[in-house]
């Protein structure tokens, strides 16, 4: 086991902390460089690592993924319990290297805006998922099926991470 420091059990902790009605904002400390995080979040052979939660029984069927300012990228789930494949897509609003991605999630009208910040300090980054709905009802959904799952992605991008850096 490697030798945990003081304050070391805060970089495995991912922190969920609804912020208003439309806000959601999930943070974690990585032990990685901002630039292997953000090569998780933005080249798809490493994303379709981590993506999908384990437990949730579901597989990611296709991730085309176009990340520039203006592209767009379209994702396929499977689930046993579905007749039929799910799919989620939308427009790369921001893209800045190693430092930020803004995507807007078009699925439906009350799909969010996802901001991902990558703050880098002494080799470890700091990623801030910041989910911003157009209605409370639709935060209270995502809080009720995905976002639930977002310690346990968090979790897997740890361990993919793990056997990058």
């Amino acid at each position: 086991m490697p030798n945990q420091k003081e304050g070391s059990s805060a970089a495995m902790h991912t922190s969920v902390e609804r912020k208003s009605d439309c806000e959601l904002v999930v943070t974690r400390t990585f032990n990685a460089p901002a630039y292997i995080v953000f090569e998780a979040w933005s080249k798809p052979e490493l994303f379709k690592q981590w993506w999908v939660p384990k437990s949730a029984g579901m597989s990611m069927l296709s991730c085309d993924m176009d990340i520039r300012t203006g592209g767009t990228y379209r994702l396929v789930f499977r689930h046993p319990a579905f007749d039929q494949p799910m799919t989620f897509f939308g427009t790369y609003k921001e893209v800045t290297p190693h430092k930020r991605l803004v995507w807007t999630n078009e699925e439906s009208d009350q799909g969010a805006v996802t901001t991902v910040t990558f703050e880098e300090n002494v080799g470890k980054t700091l990623v801030t998922l910041h989910e911003l709905y157009p209605t409370k009802a639709a935060l209270d959904e995502a809080l009720a099926g995905s976002a639930e799952a977002l310690p346990e992605q968090f979790a897997q991008l740890d361990e993919l991470l793990a056997g990058r850096s």
